[in-house]
Parts: structure tokens; sequence; C-alpha cells
């Protein structure tokens, strides 16, 4: 059996994300299963280098995981010979600048998403990765994920007829950090430091509607600060100049040209009174499917109840009993994992991987013009992106 191992450095793997979904739940996973085993008996091993701004955390992680080989320097690392793959998921304001040094060095990259505070930058970045040779990859968790998947194949199925309708529900409440401690970090809700509601999950919700009913053809959104003031990691407080909160309405248009309304609330001042964190509801002539971060139910056209509106007696339908599991069938492993493997899988293979830069690009793209809508009250046509 022919090994073959890759070292990637990883930037940004003491924050949030980069900890715990790409180091702790995907490369340590797939290092410590003894690589990925490809088709014709190659196994693919990874090599991990952390790479962060402070030595003590970046030395604490690598102790913690047993990671030999770890840095504070970035540029060392890129320029490094022995390095194969370049991650970043540091802070978006710093990202193009990294993406740019690694595919210049020859290096492949993988990215947290936005790619670039600006279009401009993004499709610049897309340019430099096609003409670059390099395998880029872009993390697309959310189409990997249990409920997501289960979604998609209902469609590849024809399980909903004509499609009509997406509705997505999602976020929850994040504390201002005054008496309870924020759950996610004080420069998301900075728009100096590229924190934002529409720029960070927009780009999420372009590659969803992508990969789950087709193409975003026009955008109109209404973006929201409701939390003005919040406190820091040190306690201190400061004004929130970011939005914290976005409602989108796009038309979509699927790859029969049938035309589909998709409506998502994106929202880090809301509570949860839904299954999960993230829901997609997809409404069909034959009939309709909600999909969480894992769950997916659904209801056939034949199963559909009959409800009539009648706001003098209380409801007795127990429409949630209605719906049937939609089972997965398979062994679906964590999205973030599952995404890591198909990408390295890529990089050994030569080739490019199916979420790019320019899948990057558009979801960038998207984040400038819900502001834009926002900014100006009116629906935006989005235009296709050419290299």
């Amino acid at each position: 059996m022919t090994t073959r191992t890759l070292r990637i450095a990883m930037n940004g793997i003491t924050g949030r994300m980069g900890y715990r979904q790409h180091l702790v739940r995907s490369i340590l996973p797939i290092r410590d299963q003894g690589g990925i085993l490809l088709p014709d008996g190659t196994r693919l091993q990874v090599e991990p280098i952390l790479i962060g701004r402070n030595a003590d955390k970046v030395a604490d992680v690598a102790a913690r995981h047993g990671v030999e080989h770890w840095s504070t320097d970035l540029d060392g690392a890129i320029d490094d010979p022995s390095v194969d793959v370049v991650f970043d998921a540091s802070m978006t304001s710093l990202r193009a600048q990294t993406l740019t040094k690694a595919m210049k060095a020859g290096k492949h990259v993988y990215t947290e998403k936005p790619t670039a505070e600006t279009l401009d930058e993004a499709i610049d970045l897309a340019r430099l990765g096609a003409s670059s040779g390099i395998t880029a990859g872009v993390v697309h968790d959310k189409l990997y994920l249990p409920g997501l998947v289960k979604l998609r194949r209902l469609v590849d199925e024809g399980f909903f007829g004509r499609i009509l309708s997406l509705r997505g529900e999602f976020g929850y409440w994040v504390f201002e950090g005054e008496h309870q401690e924020a759950q996610r970090p004080s420069w998301n809700y900075r728009k100096e430091d590229g924190g934002g509601m529409t720029t960070d999950m927009f780009c999420h919700w372009n590659y969803v509607l992508e990969g789950i009913l087709g193409a975003v053809r026009t955008v109109t959104a209404t973006t929201v600060t409701h939390i003005p003031t919040r406190w820091d990691e040190q306690g201190r407080e400061y004004a929130a100049t970011a939005d914290d909160a976005a409602y989108g309405i796009f038309d979509v248009e699927t790859p029969s040209g049938d035309p589909v309304v998709a409506q998502i609330n994106s929202s880090w001042a809301v509570r949860v009174y839904r299954d999960e964190l993230v829901e997609f509801q997809i409404d069909g002539t034959h009939g309709s499917a909600v999909a969480g971060l894992r769950r997916c139910v659904a209801q056939q056209r034949a199963h559909t109840p009959k409800p009539v509106w009648n706001p003098d007696l209380p409801v007795t339908e127990p429409f949630r009993d209605q719906w049937l599991e939609v089972p997965a069938n398979a062994e679906l492993d964590n999205g973030f994992k599952l995404q890591w493997e198909e990408f390295l899988t890529d990089v050994h293979a030569g080739r490019p991987h199916r979420f790019d830069l320019l899948s990057a690009a558009r979801g960038v793209q998207l984040a400038e013009l819900g502001l834009r809508s926002s900014a100006e009250g009116r629906r935006l046509d989005v235009p296709v992106i050419e290299l």
C-alpha cells in the first residue's frame, strides 16, 4: 500500500470554527483514522501545522492534541516547500492577502468564507486560482449536513414535483456580553473589522440555494442592527456597527428554468422556537419537506391534510405528527470532515474542487448586493460572473 502525506498549514486554528470544526472534528479524526483510503489503494495521510498569532494559545492547542509542528510565522509556512496546502480560517479582512500569497507560492488552498471583503478581490482570487494550476476549495459545509443531504436527495428524486418556494430560518440569541458572555467574537459586530450578518451568512445562502435549487437571479434584502451596544471579550462596551440580522428574498432559477421564490431570515437577535438552529422548508406541487442540520421530514400530496381556517376554535390538527421522517439510508459523517476528505482527494488527483473560488465569489457578490438592496430599498439583479 502506498501512503502519501499532505502537510497542511492551518491558519487561524485558535478561533472557534478553525479549532472545533476544522481541527478537532476534521483533520485530527482523518489523521487518527490513518488517513483517507482511496479507491486505488493509496492511503492519503495528513500532517497539520498549526498557525496563529498568539504563541501560547497555538502551543497549548498543539500540546493538547499531539500536533508536532506549530508556528506564528504564516509567511514562513507559505514559503516552506514541504507544505502542500494552506488553510485559512482567520479574520475576513486578512483572507484575500493570505490566499493570494499561498497561491502565488504554488500551494493548494482551502478556506473559510467569505474569501474577500469585496467582490473585486474575490474575483481576482478566483482568476488567480483558475490560472495557477492549484486545487482551490471553499468550505461549503452546510451542503454536507445530513439534513440538507436528505433534502437534496428529495429534489433529485423529483419528490416535490414543480418546486414553488423555499423558506429558511436561521439564528439564535447572541448575548450582548454585559451580564453573560457572548457566544460569538466581538469583531462579528464591527463593520470595520469585517463583521456583519449579511457578509457572514449570504455567502452560505448563495451556495445552499445553488446546491439545492439553482442559480440566484435577484435579491431583495433588509439588514438591521437590532442590538446597537455590545461588550467585548475584555468586558468593554462598544458600538455594534455591523448588521446583526438580515431578511432576504431571492428569485432562484432551477436547472429546468422554473422560478422559485426563496425567503431566508438570519438573526443573532432571535429566540429559537423551531427544532434546530437552522431550518429550510421546500414546498412543491407534489410534496413538502423541512430540513435542519440533521433531521428532514416530508409530507406527500396524498398525505396532506385539509385544514380550515377558523379563529374561533382551538387547533385540533396535530400538524407536526403528520410529517414522516426522511431516512439517511447511509452513514453521514461530520459535514466539515466529509468536505475535507473530498477536497484532499481532489488535491491528490490534481483536479479542481467542485466548490471553488468562483463559487465563493458569487457568495461575496450576493452579500454585497444584499447590503446594497437594503440601503437602496429595491430589488437587484444578480449578474453572472465571468472570469
